[in-house]
């Protein structure tokens, strides 16, 4: 019988929130601290900064595939270790070389590729290591936690990011961020799975092979595949948002740094408001229809943020961030969850990986996309077109697969075993 106060009593899972939540909140201050970095001290172009946010994605259409059986291969928590030194030593880079006073555009889009390549790694071994710390029964909790500290994390981290600009200079909040690594590395140092992992089946396959299959389960699988898709597009018009919305709110706006950091932190208000929401909306309408309402119902209100100004209509961005954001929150934490569930055993690694390829894969196209907008129609139109995608993204889920039930399936039907062995019989 479980102990009361859920599964932060577990000392393995209590160790892998704290080092991921301190870990994301690193993250959180980065995505307001590198584009501050690129206005304030480097200048920098609306384009250019589209250009910074797309190579912190760019690694998901290189490695993205591969990804997923390499974490299937190796051991996860030691992968994420790796990933967090590696973080740490990029993103104190940035700082170092600012005050040697040899800080150029060029090494921070190569900070944004190797944190982004580290952060791919990463977030697949976690997406792996969670069910081993607790039970399938569990993985809802588990996700609600994590998606709830990530979004307390993307709360704070902003804000924070903007203060030690203000009163320590923009680069200064990186070092922040290298730090958090640092400390998410040491907490995983000290976690262990609940139970010790089986041994590995030896390999019979080659690398691409392991690909391919994730690859095919993905596309054939109509809960899958349709996933996938409304992310994708879904994530092309957000991540076109997140590479203006600095811009937006310092040139446009006309807000201080401090002023913007404490904005950037609405949309984990809504994450921690729709992370705490989750449980009772599956609990009454099920999974696939509170998919449904989290997507249909929250992310349209992301076209009150273009209405944003100075002074009063500031509460356009605060309503419109806050809901987008909770709706986000509560599709995030169903589908991370059907997928740990739904996974064949042995391959949650590389439907993860495929998964996130075909999703994170557009946030590249996003970011360009969003800096070419805002430069030839101006940043104010440019998230008209972007957010109105977004608000529009909720309806390529209203297929006859998730409009006529009410949860998603929790386990992998016997159709899709048999895609495996015809792969495999090739």
């Amino acid at each position: 019988m479980r102990r009361g106060g859920g599964l932060l009593r577990q000392r393995n899972f209590r160790l892998l929130w704290i080092g991921e939540t301190i870990s994301q909140l690193g993250n959180a201050m980065a995505v307001v601290g590198v584009p501050l970095v690129a206005v304030i001290v480097l200048h920098a172009s609306t384009f250019t900064i589209g250009v910074l946010t797309a190579a912190a994605w760019l690694p998901w259409l290189v490695i993205g595939l591969p990804a997923g059986a390499w974490v299937d291969r190796l051991p996860a928590r030691r992968v994420m270790i790796v990933c967090d030194v590696v973080s740490a030593l990029l993103y104190a880079s940035v700082p170092v070389t600012a005050w040697a006073g040899v800080l150029t555009t060029g090494l921070v889009i190569g900070v944004q590729l190797g944190g982004g390549a580290a952060s791919v790694l990463f977030m697949t071994a976690y997406q792996v290591y969670l069910p081993s710390l607790v039970t399938p029964g569990e993985l809802i909790e588990g996700n609600t936690k994590m998606q709830g500290s990530a979004s307390a994390a993307l709360f704070a981290g902003p804000g924070l990011a903007g203060l030690v600009a203000q009163l320590l200079g923009a680069v200064t909040a990186l070092l922040c961020n290298a730090v958090s690594f640092l400390v998410s590395a040491v907490c995983l140092l000290g976690a262990r799975p609940r139970a010790a992992a089986p041994p590995a089946a030896p390999r019979e396959t080659t690398l691409r092979r392991e690909i391919g299959d994730g690859l095919l389960l993905v596309l054939r699988d109509p809960f899958l595949r349709q996933l996938s898709v409304f992310w994708a597009v879904a994530n092309l018009a957000l991540t076109g948002y997140t590479a203006l919305v600095v811009v937006f709110l310092v040139r446009v706006i006309g807000l201080s740094p401090g002023a913007v950091g404490l904005l950037a932190a609405i949309p984990g208000v809504g994450g921690i408001l729709g992370a705490a929401a989750t449980g009772r909306i599956t609990a009454r309408f099920g999974t696939a229809r509170g998919l449904l309402l989290s997507t249909l119902a929250g992310v349209p209100f992301a076209l009150l943020i273009p209405l944003t100004g100075s002074g009063p209509r500031l509460a356009f961005y605060v309503a419109g961030a806050l809901l987008t954001f909770a709706g986000v929150a509560v599709g995030n934490i169903i589908i991370a969850a059907f997928r740990q569930s739904y996974s064949p055993p042995g391959m949650c690694g590389r439907v993860t990986a495929t998964m996130r390829f075909l999703i994170f894969g557009t946030s590249p196209l996003g970011a360009l996309l969003g800096g070419a907008l805002g430069s030839w129609l101006g940043v104010r139109d440019a998230l008209w077109i972007l957010l109105g995608a977004a608000a529009l993204s909720g309806t390529l889920l209203l297929s006859r697969a998730l409009r006529g039930r009410r949860d998603l399936p929790d386990a992998a039907p016997e159709p899709r075993e048999r895609v495996l062995r015809e792969r495999a019989s090739r």
